[in-house]
């Protein structure tokens, strides 16, 4: 039988050491990820996982106790970076609205580089439990919510205009849908923009929609 961790809602193993299980989680969301997107969530068993990890199945079975872990870790690690990435990019810059504009291109590019993973998300997250399903939401609002503290440390210093918190969630949401929206559209996008110019049309719009707020 697995064992839960401290916290009922992580998903359980049977193996004591954290390194251990950090190591190979990350060796099996790696393969995970890769056949996920290759053949989808349904059509990828947990042998195949297993193979592609370069572990038994009975050793997978250690570190997850189904597939639908194994795609929960996937999401997480998904979030996790595009989260760093953003970090990130607001220790960088710490000058007026070009942390804005570093925050906005750091989020682009980590979307630019995990468009399949971030597509994957969106089309495989209601194969989860609804546990899982509510914590990948979660965490989809968490990196809102970085934007958010962005946006209003920049409006609190006086180099954005005042905006009410309803404004400042907005804000953030239209920058997390428009960093998406590469992932959706890249098949139309890429054809008529760089990443680069991509992010430079959104940034002058984002920064110009935060204007007309005033």
């Amino acid at each position: 039988m697995h064992e839960s961790t401290n916290q009922p809602q992580e998903v359980p193993t049977q193996v004591k050491n954290p390194d251990l299980v950090e190591r190979r989680r990350r060796q099996i969301v790696d393969a995970a990820a890769k056949l996920f997107i290759a053949q989808g969530f349904h059509k990828t068993t947990t042998r195949q996982i297993a193979r592609a990890a370069g572990v038994s199945i009975g050793s997978l079975y250690e570190y997850v106790a189904s597939k639908e872990d194994v795609l929960y870790l996937v999401c997480e690690f998904i979030h996790k970076e595009v989260e760093r990435g953003v970090a990130e990019a607001m220790q960088r810059t710490t000058v007026g609205k070009e942390v804005l504009a570093e925050v906005i291109r750091e989020y682009f590019l980590v979307c630019h580089r995990m468009s399949d993973f971030i597509l994957l998300i969106y089309q495989e997250t209601r194969s989860l439990p609804a546990v899982w399903r509510k914590r990948v939401l979660e965490n989809e609002l968490r990196i809102t919510g970085v934007l958010v503290e962005v946006l209003a440390g920049l409006a609190d210093g006086g180099d954005l205009p005042a905006m009410s918190s309803e404004k400042l969630e907005m804000v953030a949401h239209n920058i997390t849908v428009l960093g998406h929206m590469w992932t959706f559209r890249r098949w139309y996008m890429a054809r008529r923009y760089s990443i680069e110019d991509y992010i430079r049309v959104q940034t002058d719009f984002i920064i110009g929609m935060i204007a007309r707020q005033t």
